[in-house]
C-alpha cells in the first residue's frame, strides 16, 4: 500500500472533483508541495483538506483509465472489443494491471481520511458544525472505499489511523463482517453529521447526508443478499449470443432471444451467520428515511433530463465523480470507452472510442417502447473510415429489414424510404464493433476530446428506490414493493407491474430492473455476486453445448467461462509480498 508523505496544492485546489459537480470546489494554480502543518486552521483549510480526499478518485484511480474497468468488464451484460477487456473480461484476473489499482486507490483515499480526520479534530477557530460536515465527508470516503474493497476482495486489512500517528503500515486482514462493522458505524455517524442537501450550508457538487443514509441501505442490502438461504432462486434472462442457421445453403448467425434460466444461490463466504431478514429490515428503514425526505428532497430525474451535462447537480445524482473537459491530471476516460471521440466537434464520425456496450440479451430485457432502450442506447453511428464507401452502423439486428431491406436471413425486401432516402450503407455484424452502446455519457463539452468532462454515477436515488423494493418483497410486502418498483418503470415509460406474481418471482423481476436501470454503472458484477448468482450466470453463456472455452463466449467473443478463484480478485502479488500478515493469496490465485 502506497502512503503518500506530502500533500500538495495541486491536489488540495486544482482538481475538479466531485461528487456531483465542480462548481464550487477551489480551482487554483498549483504552487508547490506544502507540508500538512502549513495548512493552517480555518475553513479554507478545512475545504483543503477533504477535497484533496477527494481528489484520489480522480488523479489516483480515474485518470489513467483502470476505472470503470475493474468494477465493470466481468459481467454478464457487459462486452466489448478483446484488446480492451483483457484479461479482465476473460476472467484471468492474476496480474492484471488495473486491478492493483482497485487495490491501491482506495488504500490511499483511507489513508487520505485518516490523516485529513485528525487535523481537522485539533482545529479551535472553524465552527464546529463545519468541522462535523467536513469529517462526514471524510467518513463516506472511507466507507464507500471498503465497500468497494470488501466485496472485490473479502477480508481486507482495515486501518483506523494514518501512518503519520502511529499507524502500522502492514496488518492483517479482518474479517468481512467486521469490515462491514465498521462500514456501518461511518455511514451512520456520517448521516447525521453531514449537511442535508436543503441546508443553506450545503454545498452542491458534495455527498450529503441522505448520501450516506442511501449508501447505508445499499450496504445493507447487500449484506443481506448475500446472506440468504442457500438454494434461494433467481431467473436471469442468458444463453448464447447467436446461433448458426442453414439459409439457401449457407451457414448464416442470427441473433437469439435469451431464455429464463432458474439458478439457485449458493453460499457467499463470509457472510453465512448473518441474519439475511434483519438486515433487510434495516436496508428498508434507511432507504425509506431517504425516499420520504429525512435527509432532504430527492427525485428522480425525468429521463429526457437525466444524462444530460446540465443535470449533473440533480440530486439524483447522490455520489458521482465528474472530471474536468480536456484536463491533464484531473481526468477520466468514461466519454472515450462508452461514447468515443468525434474527429472534430459536432463531427458526425467517430475518430476512436465507443468501446464498451451491452450484449443482445441485455438488450432483450426491454419492452419496445422503454426509453432505457430507445433513448439509451446508440442506434446509429458512424466512424470515420466510413466516410469514403458511405457507411453507417446500426443496432439492433432486428432492424434490419426496415434499416437495410434485407431479413435477418439475408433475404432481400423493400427497404423502410425513410432509410433508403439517406443513402447510407448500413452495416451490422457479430463482433464488438454493434452492441448495445449506451448514450448515457454523451453529452459533453467537447466531444472530440479524449478526455471529455463525464460524470460517473456511484450511487443514483433510483439505486435506493429499488433497494426499498428488495427489501420489502424480501420481507413479505410484495405489494409495497410493486409499487417502489414501478415509479423506476414509469420514469422511463416501462410497462408497469400490474399482478403480484410472488416473493420468488418478484425478486428476479428486480434484480432484472437493476441490470436494465444501472446498466454501464458498474453495477452488475456485484450484484451477481451478493446474490451467489455469478458462476451460473456467467457460465450460461453457451454458444453449443458442451463446456469448452469456445462454447461460452459473448457477442464480441470474450471468453465468459468462470470458476471459483473468479468469485474474489487476487490480491496484487507486491502486496502479498511485502505484507507479513497476509501469507497467502485468495483461493486460486498463486
Amino acid at each position: 500500500m502506497k502512503i503518500k508523505k506530502y500533500i500538495s496544492t495541486m491536489l488540495l485546489g486544482t482538481m475538479v472533483l466531485l461528487a456531483s459537480s465542480c462548481n464550487d470546489w477551489l480551482q487554483e494554480e498549483p504552487k508547490s508541495f506544502i507540508e500538512p502543518d502549513q495548512l493552517g486552521d480555518s475553513k479554507e483549510a478545512v475545504d483543503q483538506w477533504v477535497t484533496g480526499v477527494y481528489s484520489n478518485w480522480l488523479y489516483d484511480m480515474f485518470c489513467w483509465g483502470e476505472f470503470p474497468r475493474v468494477l465493470e468488464l466481468d459481467a454478464d451484460y457487459i462486452s466489448g472489443p478483446d484488446w480492451l477487456l483483457g484479461k479482465l473480461g476473460a476472467g484471468n484476473f492474476q496480474g492484471e494491471q488495473s486491478l492493483d489499482k482497485m487495490w491501491k486507490g482506495p488504500y490511499n483515499l483511507i489513508s487520505d481520511c485518516n490523516q485529513a480526520e485528525r487535523y481537522l479534530r485539533n482545529m479551535t477557530s472553524v465552527d464546529e458544525a463545519y468541522i462535523n460536515n467536513a469529517i462526514g465527508e471524510l467518513y463516506f470516503q472511507k466507507a464507500f472505499a471498503y465497500f468497494l474493497l470488501v466485496r472485490a476482495y473479502g477480508p481486507v486489512p482495515y486501518y483506523d489511523n494514518d501512518v503519520f500517528n502511529g499507524e502500522e503500515t502492514r496488518k492483517p486482514r479482518t474479517p468481512i463482517v467486521e469490515i462491514y462493522n465498521h462500514i456501518i458505524q461511518l455511514l451512520t455517524d456520517a448521516s447525521s453529521m453531514m449537511y442535508k442537501r436543503d441546508d443553506p450550508n450545503y454545498k452542491t457538487g458534495h455527498v450529503s447526508a441522505g448520501s450516506a443514509a442511501g449508501l447505508l441501505a445499499k450496504v445493507y442490502a447487500t449484506m443481506a443478499s448475500a446472506a440468504m438461504p442457500v438454494g434461494t432462486q433467481v431467473v436471469v434472462k442468458t444463453g448464447g449470443p447467436y446461433e448458426t442457421v442453414s439459409h439457401n445453403g449457407e451457414d448464416v448467425q442470427i441473433f437469439r432471444q435469451p431464455s429464463a434460466k432458474m439458478l439457485q444461490k449458493t453460499a457467499v463466504a463470509g457472510y453465512e451467520e448473518l441474519n439475511s431478514q434483519d438486515l433487510y429490515a434495516k436496508a428498508a428503514q434507511w432507504a425509506k428515511r431517504v425516499i420520504d425526505g429525512e435527509f432532504g428532497v430527492y427525485e428522480l430525474s425525468e429521463y429526457s433530463k437525466l444524462w444530460k451535462s446540465t443535470n449533473r447537480d440533480a440530486s439524483e445524482f447522490m455520489f458521482a465523480i465528474q472530471s474536468l473537459d480536456g484536463d491533464t491530471k484531473y481526468r477520466t476516460q468514461i466519454h472515450s470507452f462508452y461514447s468515443g471521440y468525434k474527429i472534430s466537434s459536432g463531427s458526425q464520425f467517430l475518430q476512436s472510442g465507443g468501446w464498451v456496450g451491452c450484449t443482445n440479451n441485455w438488450y432483450c430485457l426491454f419492452d419496445d417502447q422503454d426509453y432505457r432502450i430507445t433513448d439509451g442506447v446508440r442506434h446509429f453511428w458512424r466512424y470515420y473510415y466510413q466516410e469514403e464507401y458511405n457507411g453507417c452502423f446500426f443496432y439492433p439486428q432486428s432492424w434490419s429489414e426496415k434499416v437495410q431491406g434485407r431479413t435477418i436471413l439475408g433475404d432481400w425486401v423493400e427497404q423502410d424510404p425513410e432509410y433508403a432516402a439517406t443513402g447510407l450503407a448500413y452495416q451490422f455484424n457479430q463482433s464488438s464493433e454493434c452492441l448495445a452502446f449506451t448514450t448515457k455519457y454523451d453529452d459533453v463539452k467537447n466531444d472530440a476530446t479524449d478526455y471529455a468532462d463525464s460524470q460517473w454515477p456511484f450511487l443514483r436515488y433510483a439505486d435506493v428506490i429499488l433497494i426499498y423494493a428488495e427489501a420489502q418483497n424480501e420481507l413479505g410486502n410484495s405489494e409495497e414493493a410493486i409499487t417502489y418498483l414501478n415509479i423506476v418503470r414509469q420514469r422511463s415509460n416501462a410497462t408497469l407491474l400490474m399482478n403480484n406474481p410472488g416473493r420468488d418471482a418478484l425478486r428476479s423481476v428486480i434484480i432484472e430492473e437493476r441490470a436494465k436501470e444501472f446498466a454501464c454503472e458498474g453495477d452488475r458484477r456485484w450484484d451477481l455476486i451478493r446474490w451467489g448468482i455469478y458462476l451460473d450466470a456467467m457460465n450460461s453463456i453457451v454458444t453449443n453445448e458442451g463446456s469448452t472455452a469456445e462454447n461460452h463466449q459473448d457477442d464480441a467473443g470474450n471468453l465468459k467461462l468462470r470458476t471459483e478463484r473468479n468469485l474474489l480478485y487476487p490480491i496484487p502479488t507486491a502486496e502479498v509480498a511485502a505484507n507479513p500478515y497476509i501469507t497467502e493469496n485468495n483461493p486460486g490465485w498463486n
